[in-house]
């Protein structure tokens, strides 16, 4: 698969996820955060909890869940992004609980499916 299609399906998943959690009630308050560290796909809030959310999407499950491709050290990559994300925005001095959550994107041709894993990892450091 090119680079250019990899966009496109990606673009696609965090379209889809989006839309997901705003059905949801989730309150976006970022998408493709990105900074000198690296980047979370979507940031948003469920109550009172920031919620960092990484997608991966894939058109098979021929080489494993998407999920599973969120290993130690994408997490712990994703924990320091949200570590530098609540310093940037302040957050730090409000009460709100912070979680990891992982959607898969499923994009079989017509058939898409979501699996929305709430609390996929702790941070780590």
């Amino acid at each position: 698969m090119s680079k250019k299609q990899n966009v496109v399906k990606g673009r696609f998943g965090e379209e889809t996820s989006v839309e997901y959690l705003k059905r949801k009630r989730y309150k976006m308050l970022d998408i493709n955060f990105r900074c000198k560290i690296g980047e979370i796909d979507i940031v948003a809030k469920d109550k009172s909890t920031i919620v960092f959310v990484e997608v991966k999407s894939r058109q098979s499950n021929q080489y494993g869940y998407p999920s599973e491709a969120v290993n130690y050290h994408k997490q712990r990559k994703i924990s320091k992004v949200a570590l530098y994300y609540l310093q940037s925005k302040k957050l730090f001095d409000y009460d709100y609980n912070i979680r990891f959550d992982v959607i898969e994107i499923l994009d079989y041709l017509e058939d898409v499916k979501i699996n929305h894993i709430v609390n996929a990892f702790e941070l780590t450091l």
